[in-house]
């Protein structure tokens, strides 16, 4: 860095008579603000005075032989200096902070101080005790280390002050650095983290939006409806176009549903009147190889299974009953007598009595 000296220029020798002699403007650079002139006159260093407007006949301006531009300004400089870890392949940075500010511009273009961090640098380096502090720690342990060797910069500059000749140096601060491989390492980590982080925040709102989409939908397709609606996602002709397709598609499907219950109940009944007919059928059969019938009760048996009425039997006939074993029912006429139903050659007929 160009600090405190900006620039040194070397002047060349002004010719001519004494009241003539005027160095020319173009020799001597313009002075930036905050900086001063110093120029060599055979041995010596003269600031031109401060304030005045640039002379080219003044005696420095043509007896000097080179300038320099000297930056009076304070100005805060950065110093740094490695420490050692307990791993040799890692190291620590110690940046050292100064305030620096010219209090002799004479001294400083006598020196030539270009680069002030040459000589705090130098004033860093002075400090045997300091590389101690980092020794004993891994690079992990930064933060330990930043600590430690902030108190022994306090300490040390308070004993042993920086000093540079023309200039007024103050110890600011101290910060300690990790390697820059560490550095990389560390940030490739921190970046990784926050990517899953990231990540992981993506779903979490994911998964809140689908369960409120999951409740939204919950609630039928009019909530739906309405939702999308009054966010202006969803036209309203369109709801009402869908919801008067879905009605006809419905009421078409009840028809449908109504038509085909019809019929399979048309099917039952038949299945079953046919199942009616079948059993009138087998219970004629039946009878047919039975010696005594009872016509009254097949008549009804018959109508109840069509789904008819029984006629009504005569109030003054009793119907006839079996002779029981127990002698309580009237006598069995014997042969052919009245009453008997005999089946003959297949058919039925009535017979007579035949005395004994």
């Amino acid at each position: 860095m160009n600090y405190p000296v900006i620039a040194e220029h070397i002047l060349p020798t002004v010719q001519g008579t004494w009241w003539s002699r005027r160095r020319r403007r173009e020799d001597v650079p313009p002075l930036p603000p905050g900086a001063a002139y110093v120029f060599r006159v055979g041995g010596n260093y003269r600031t031109f005075p401060e304030g005045m407007v640039f002379d080219p006949s003044h005696p420095d301006v043509l007896d000097a032989s080179s300038l320099s531009l000297v930056d009076t300004r304070a100005r805060l400089v950065d110093v740094e200096r490695p420490l050692p870890s307990m791993s040799e392949a890692d190291n620590f940075t110690l940046r050292a902070s100064f305030t620096c500010q010219v209090t002799d511009p004479v001294v400083i273009a006598r020196q030539g101080i270009i680069d002030v961090t040459v000589p705090l640098r130098a004033y860093l380096m002075g400090d045997s005790d300091l590389p101690r502090v980092s020794a004993g720690h891994r690079v992990e342990e930064i933060n330990a280390v930043r600590t430690e060797a902030g108190h022994r910069m306090t300490a040390y500059s308070a004993i042993v002050p920086p000093r540079v000749a023309g200039m007024s140096v103050e110890f600011v601060s101290a910060e300690v650095h990790a390697s820059d491989d560490l550095r990389t390492w560390e940030q490739k980590l921190r970046d990784e983290r926050r990517s899953w982080e990231l990540q992981q925040g993506q779903r979490a709102f994911e998964t809140q939006d689908a369960m409120r989409i999951a409740e939204l939908l919950s609630q039928g397709s009019d909530h739906v409806d309405a939702f999308g609606i009054a966010r202006k996602e969803i036209d309203v002709t369109d709801v009402a176009a869908r919801i008067h397709r879905i009605t006809d598609e419905e009421s078409a499907r009840r028809d449908r549903a109504e038509t085909t219950e019809r019929a399979h109940a048309q099917a039952r009944e038949t299945a079953e009147a046919q199942m009616r007919r079948d059993m009138l059928l087998t219970l004629l059969r039946q009878m047919g190889g039975s010696e005594y019938v009872d016509y009254h009760q097949v008549l009804e048996q018959v109508l109840r299974e069509t789904g008819g009425q029984a006629a009504p039997r005569h109030p003054g006939r009793r119907r006839p009953r079996p002779h029981g074993g127990d002698g309580t029912g009237p006598p069995r006429p014997h042969g052919g007598g009245p009453g008997r139903i005999a089946r003959r050659g297949g058919r039925l007929r009535h017979g007579r009595g035949r005395p004994r």
